[in-house]
C-alpha cells in the first residue's frame, strides 16, 4: 500500500494490461511460460486486475489466459473481447477457472472509427453496445465496457453509450485515449462532464486507459483520476501499441511521492517495481531506456560533479524518492568525466583506499584523463588506476610520452620519452612488432640485463574501450619482480608495466648496494 487508507473513495484500482496491450507492441510477443511468469509476479506485487490476453486471437492466447486464470491467487483475471458474441463466449470460457474473472469488451464510438472501421451508423453501434454488455453479463457479474477512441467521440453520443452500458450491466466504464491524442485538462474535463451528465454514473467504476503518442499518458491518467476515475489501465515499462501505454511504475510512484497533490492509494508493493521491469524487459526482449523514470538504469545514478557533491551531503538535494522504495539497492554515483574530486574521494574511501594528498591529486588527474577516453568507468578501472598510482609513487623512471608505428608494412617503430631521475631522455627503436619496439626503447634509454620472463595482457572490464591490464615479470641476478599497469591503450600499459618492473629492480639494486641508477643512454 502506498499510503495509509484515507477512505475507500480514494482507492485507485491498478489494472495491468502488460500481457494484452503490452504484448501487442510489435516484437514484444511472449512465450506461454514467460506470460505465466509475468502474471505470477503481477499477482504477487499487488496488481488488482490482470488483463491476461485476447482469448479469441489464437489458441495459444486462449490457453495462456486460462492457465493464468487457474493459477492466479489474488488478482481478478480479465480477458478482452470484441463486440461479437463468439468473442465474448470464448473470453468467458478462458477466464472460467479464475477465482474472480472479468470480461472486458469494447466497441468504437468515434465518428472516424464508426465510418471507416465499423462502417456502421451510430444507432446501430449503440444497439451493439447494449447487446455485447448483456451477453457478457450473462457469463459474469464483472463486466467492463470500453468506448474505443473515446476521447475523439462526440460527447452526447458517448454519454448515451455509457448510460446504456451501465444499464445493461457494465460495472466498469473505460473511456480510453486510444490514440494518445488528449491533453490533461481535456481528459479531466471529459471525465468530469461524463460523470455529471450520465444519470447512473454512480453505479460503475470509471477507468482511464491512455496511450503515450504525445508523451502524456501518465499525466492524462492522473488527470482522469483527479476527475473521479478510480481505475488506471497501465503496463510495466509502459510497453504497448505504438508509443506505448501509461507506465504502471510511474502512476504508482506519482501517487506515492506526490500524495499531497494526488491523495490516492493503491495496493502495489513498490519494492517489486524494478524486478518487474527487468522480468518484462527480458520476456519481451525490449530494453528499458537508460533515462526511463523510476526503473531506468540512470533513474538513481548521478555523474555530474555538482550533483554528486550534493548527494554526498544530503540525498534529498537531487533525489525525490529513496531508491529502496522501488527495489533499487542504493543510489549510484557514476564515475565519469563530469565527476568531481569529492565524489572521487568518496569512491576511493568506499573501495578502502587511503592516499596521501599528492597521490590523491595525481590519481584524480589520471582518472579525469581516463574518463575523457573511456565512456564507462567501473570500480575495476579505478582500482587498477590507483594501484598503479601507488606503485609508481616512488619510481625513479617515468614515462613522459610515446608513439608507435605499427601495421602490416613494417618495420614497427616506437619513439619514447622518459623522465629518468629528473632528466628527460628520448629514443627511437625498431622491433619485431610494436611491443618489442616499445621494450627496445626502454632498453636503449635505461640499459640493463634483466630478462623478460612474462608478458601477459587481459581486459579489466568488458567492451572495446576497456582498459588493458598488462603484467610483466623481469628477472635479474636470480631475482624476479612483477609489475602490472592499466590503460585503454595496450601499448602504453605495456610500457608502464615494463617500467614498473624495471623500477623495482633498480630500487632493489640500490638498496642492496647503495649505488646509483644505471647510467641512462644518451638520447638519439
Amino acid at each position: 500500500m502506498t499510503t495509509a487508507k484515507q477512505s475507500d473513495k480514494d482507492r485507485v484500482v491498478i489494472f495491468d494490461t502488460t500481457l494484452r496491450d503490452g504484448e501487442q507492441c510489435p516484437g514484444a510477443t511472449m512465450t506461454f511460460e514467460e506470460k505465466l511468469e509475468v502474471a505470477e509476479l503481477l499477482d504477487t506485487m499487488g496488481v488488482d486486475i490482470i488483463e491476461a490476453g485476447f482469448p479469441i486471437a489464437s489458441d495459444g492466447d486462449f490457453e495462456a489466459v486460462r492457465e493464468i486464470a487457474r493459477r492466479t491467487k489474488n488478482a481478478v483475471v480479465c480477458g478482452l473481447s470484441r463486440a461479437a458474441h463468439k468473442d465474448i463466449d470464448r473470453c468467458a470460457e478462458a477466464i472460467k477457472p479464475a477465482r474472480r474473472g472479468r470480461i472486458h469488451t469494447f466497441l468504437s464510438t468515434s465518428p472516424v472509427h464508426m465510418k471507416y472501421k465499423l462502417q456502421m451508423e451510430p444507432d446501430a453501434v449503440h444497439d451493439m453496445v447494449i447487446s455485447q454488455v448483456t451477453r457478457a453479463r450473462n457469463h459474469t457479474d464483472d463486466v467492463e465496457w470500453s468506448s474505443e477512441d473515446g476521447t475523439r467521440t462526440e460527447f452526447d453520443f458517448l454519454c448515451k453509450c455509457v448510460e446504456s452500458a451501465i444499464k445493461a450491466g457494465a460495472t466498469t466504464i473505460n473511456i480510453p485515449d486510444t490514440v494518445g491524442y488528449s491533453v490533461p485538462e481535456e481528459y479531466f474535463d471529459l471525465f468530469k462532464r461524463v460523470r455529471e451528465n450520465v444519470p447512473n454514473s454512480d453505479k460503475a467504476v470509471f477507468s482511464v486507459h491512455c496511450h503515450d503518442d504525445l508523451g502524456m499518458a501518465v499525466a492524462n491518467s492522473m488527470a482522469g483520476v483527479r476527475a473521479g476515475a478510480r481505475q488506471i489501465e497501465c503496463t510495466i515499462n509502459g510497453i504497448g501499441e505504438r508509443a506505448g501505454n501509461a507506465a504502471l511504475e510511474e502512476v504508482v510512484m506519482a501517487m506515492k511521492v506526490r500524495n499531497d497533490k494526488l491523495p490516492f492509494w493503491n495496493n502495489i508493493d513498490t519494492t517489486m517495481l524494478t524486478r518487474a521491469s527487468k522480468v518484462v524487459s527480458a520476456a519481451t526482449s525490449f530494453p528499458v531506456q537508460y533515462n526511463k523514470a523510476i526503473v531506468g538504469r540512470n533513474a538513481f545514478a548521478h555523474e555530474s560533479g555538482i550533483h554528486q557533491d550534493g548527494m554526498l551531503k544530503n540525498a534529498q538535494t537531487y533525489e525525490i524518492m529513496l531508491p529502496e522504495t522501488v527495489g533499487v539497492k542504493q543510489t549510484s554515483l557514476v564515475m565519469g568525466k563530469h565527476s568531481g574530486r569529492h565524489a572521487f574521494i568518496h569512491k576511493l574511501e568506499e573501495m578502502g583506499y587511503k592516499l596521501a594528498q599528492n597521490q590523491l591529486e595525481d590519481a584524480f588527474v589520471r582518472f579525469k584523463a581516463l574518463a575523457d577516453r573511456k565512456k564507462d568507468i567501473y570500480d575495476e578501472d579505478i582500482e587498477a588506476l590507483v594501484d598503479q598510482e601507488i606503485a609508481q609513487s616512488h619510481d625513479k623512471i617515468h614515462l613522459v610520452s610515446m608513439s608507435v608505428v605499427a601495421g602490416t608494412r613494417g618495420p614497427q617503430r616506437a619513439t619514447m620519452k622518459l623522465d629518468v631521475e629528473g632528466k628527460i631522455m628520448i629514443a627511437e627503436e625498431e622491433g619485431n612488432g610494436p611491443v618489442d619496439a616499445v621494450f627496445n626503447c626502454i632498453k636503449a634509454l635505461v640499459p640493463h640485463t634483466a630478462k623478460l620472463e612474462l608478458y601477459q595482457v587481459h581486459a579489466v572490464t568488458a567492451g572495446t574501450d576497456a582498459q588493458a591490464e598488462v603484467s610483466v615479470r623481469l628477472s635479474q641476478d636470480g631475482r624476479s619482480v612483477t609489475s602490472r599497469a592499466s590503460d585503454p591503450d595496450t601499448l602504453v600499459a605495456s610500457a608502464q608495466a615494463y617500467l614498473g618492473a624495471l623500477n623495482k629492480i633498480v630500487m632493489k639494486k640500490q638498496r642492496d648496494a647503495g649505488g646509483d641508477m644505471p647510467k641512462a643512454a644518451a638520447g638519439h
